[in-house]
């Protein structure tokens, strides 16, 4: 799988296991509730080594946009993963988020959702301080940070709001890890990461008394293509109905983002992402500027009725409708005819990404193609670096590192694997990489089927060059779900990239989205 596609990127009741023993006060945020459920005698385990049933609980509270008041439990820890034998395979670590119920009220009526990321190879903080949990990275409107150190603030749109959240970090990422004595191989593939994923869901159901709940699962970039597989491996292994999925900058066909010399599909796909990015840096002409969802649906109409078949056609297209299609390239991207015709007509994101600002010595992102800048090399072909990711980073790892020690209590000296280069190389079982394209969404056409009740949401950014809206648009398009479960299926748009959420009013609309949803 090219390095391009590493990273597609992109909460809960207390546990009966993690209760304190019976007279212990509970802690409060600011008490150290680590518990270890490893017997006394047992010697202890050097601070580097992941450590089994490692938990933290602290209660806090949060003061929503009217007014109310969110009180909720947070368990930051590690759950064990066992072989039939009970032989310890992999630690878990995971952060679960519970809102305290009225007395009376029942954890069967209250949903819960298990979130993650993609990569393969990212952790969960991404939708976990970026939109998801109770605190959220400071961001300024437009979606860039300030200068370091960064902070954490509250988020009013949580989806705590509606549904209790567990935020996992897949085996090799976050502080997850292999047991001792067993390869990371077990693990780090579409299907094993599918066999692990889902032993957690079903232990965590079990472990918290939570079968009885409403459950949903939501990923992001490459969680999307984990999240398709899942819900029909849940429903098939466990017997788990869901009653939702949500999918956010969405792949579950890869063959839409791997343009190639042998793939033309992706050009016409990723295009009217390509008028988008162009659109928003004002590089368009005053008439395709006046109105950007006028600009986006001729595009996306010239992109399926007049490109794709000019692309089909290869050499045999004739030299004046070759020469029309070039000047169409041109008016609705900005770019220089040469540079299309020295192209063939077909332009790879990572070159647009370079040569959209080119005049300017900039560079815009990958996952957000608002995000500019400076370019490293500025004759190079390419974009060298992704600044809608490298300005991000540190955001994202500083404030998780100080947040889960300082106020959820969980201790750690193991590196907290953000972007985790453990889990390469990737076993895409014969389906991915040279030996052909991951395609995942029958998974979930069969998991919709067998469970006509499983609803879909799916969430794309306008702005997303590494999971471009119009390639998920294809993707639905092309799955021929039976009529009456389309109605199941709900879209979402925002004026933001793969991480749509770093826009804030593009927060607010996608928060309140999945709230809906929910409901």
């Amino acid at each position: 799988m090219p390095n391009r596609f590493a990273l597609a990127l992109l909460l809960i009741p207390a546990f009966a296991f993690a209760e304190p023993p019976v007279g212990t006060p509970r802690p409060t945020k600011a008490a150290d509730a680590t518990t270890q459920a490893a017997p006394a005698s047992q010697p202890t385990k050097p601070a580097a080594q992941p450590i089994a049933e490692k938990l933290s609980i602290t209660d806090h509270e949060l003061k929503l946009a009217g007014g109310e008041i969110l009180k909720y439990k947070a368990t930051a820890g590690t759950l064990p993963l066992k072989d039939d034998a009970g032989k310890l395979r992999a630690n878990f670590f995971f952060t679960a988020y519970e809102k305290h119920l009225d007395a009376g009220a029942s954890v069967d009526q209250r949903p819960i959702m298990f979130v993650f990321n993609g990569g393969p190879g990212a952790a969960s903080i991404w939708l976990h301080i970026g939109t998801a949990g109770p605190q959220r990275i400071e961001l300024n409107g437009e979606g860039y940070p300030a200068a370091p150190p960064y902070k954490l603030v509250d988020n009013t749109s949580t989806w705590l709001i509606s549904a209790d959240l567990v935020f996992i970090d897949p085996v090799g990422t976050g502080f997850s890890r292999p047991a001792e004595g067993v390869k990371g191989e077990e693990f780090f593939g579409v299907q094993q990461d599918i066999d692990s994923v889902g032993e957690f869901i079903r232990n965590y159901l079990t472990r918290s008394n939570r079968w009885g709940s409403p459950k949903y699962i939501a990923g992001e970039s490459y969680g999307t293509t984990r999240c398709a597989m899942l819900a029909e491996h849940l429903h098939d292994r466990y017997g788990m109905a869901l009653n939702g999925v949500i999918l956010i900058s969405t792949v579950l066909n890869f063959q839409t983002l791997s343009a190639n010399a042998g793939n033309d599909l992706p050009y016409p796909l990723f295009f009217p992402t390509y008028t988008a990015a162009a659109h928003y840096h004002k590089m368009l002409t005053p008439d395709l500027q006046a109105d950007f969802d006028k600009t986006r649906k001729e595009v996306e109409g010239w992109a399926t009725n007049t490109y794709t078949p000019a692309l089909l056609r290869g050499s045999s297209l004739p030299a004046d409708e070759r020469q029309a299609i070039v000047k169409a390239i041109a008016r609705y991207t900005s770019l220089s005819e040469s540079f299309i015709e020295k192209n063939n007509l077909r332009i790879d994101p990572s070159e647009f990404e370079k040569e959209l600002l080119s005049a300017k010595r900039q560079v815009i992102g990958r996952f957000d193609g608002r995000i500019t800048g400076d370019a490293i090399e500025p004759g190079a072909p390419s974009a060298e670096y992704d600044p809608s990711l490298s300005l991000y980073v540190g955001v994202y790892n500083s404030n998780f590192n100080r947040y889960v020690r300082q106020e959820l209590k969980f201790e750690s000296d193991l590196t907290y694997e953000f972007l985790s280069p453990r889990v390469h190389p990737w076993n895409w079982g014969g389906r991915g990489g040279n030996s052909g394209w991951l395609y995942v969404a029958d998974n979930l056409k069969r998991a919709m089927t067998k469970n006509p009740h499983l609803r879909l949401l799916v969430a794309s950014g306008y702005y997303d060059l590494a999971t471009p809206y119009f390639a998920t648009n294809y993707t639905l398009n092309h799955m021929a779900l039976p009529e009456k479960i389309q109605k199941n299926v709900t879209q979402t748009f925002y004026s933001g990239g793969h991480m749509m959420y770093h826009h804030k009013e593009s927060m607010e609309k996608l928060n309140g989205d999945v709230r809906a949803f929910i409901k």
